[in-house]
């Protein structure tokens, strides 16, 4: 299997206007993806069933500390980036620099934007560039801030 996912901002938006023109829905969400779990495949499985691609709007590494703190994150950008390209669901991932995706979907203008269950409708952002905003619940017991602490707690 090739693997070519990981995509500039620029080299992104061709490619998925060459995928409009071919009438396919584009599905979009964003995170950290600091250590991959089973709930986080368990979403982008369900994120990806929504339309006909996956984009994932990836945290970089400055993002995530100022958002998770100085420790975070434990895997660096491009590894983070490559275990999400290596997931069959996922079709691009794009990394961004601010806190919030705001500006990466200013631009990609997505058919549907995915949040996770913990969001409410009205805080997600975004969400005006989106033509439908869809949350998705969470699968219980997975948590990758859980998964550090216990990881300490046994340490």
């Amino acid at each position: 299997m090739e693997y070519n996912k990981i995509h500039t901002l620029p080299s992104l938006l061709n490619e998925l206007q060459k995928e409009r023109n071919a009438a396919r829905k584009v599905v979009f969400t964003n995170g950290c993806f600091d250590i991959l779990h089973r709930g986080h495949v368990t979403y982008l499985r369900e994120a990806r069933s929504l339309g006909d691609l996956l984009v994932i709007g990836l945290n970089t590494d400055a993002s995530v500390k100022r958002l998770k703190g100085e420790s975070r994150p434990i895997n660096q950008e491009d590894d983070r980036a490559f275990i999400l390209e290596s997931l069959a669901c996922v079709d691009y991932v794009v990394k961004f620099e601010e806190d919030t995706p705001h500006e990466l979907l200013s631009k990609v203008q997505p058919d549907i934007l995915v949040k996770g269950g913990d969001y409410k409708l009205e805080d997600v952002v975004g969400r005006e560039f989106a033509k439908e905003v869809i949350l998705i619940d969470f699968v219980d017991g997975y948590s990758t801030t859980k998964t550090i602490q216990q990881m300490q707690e046994k340490a």
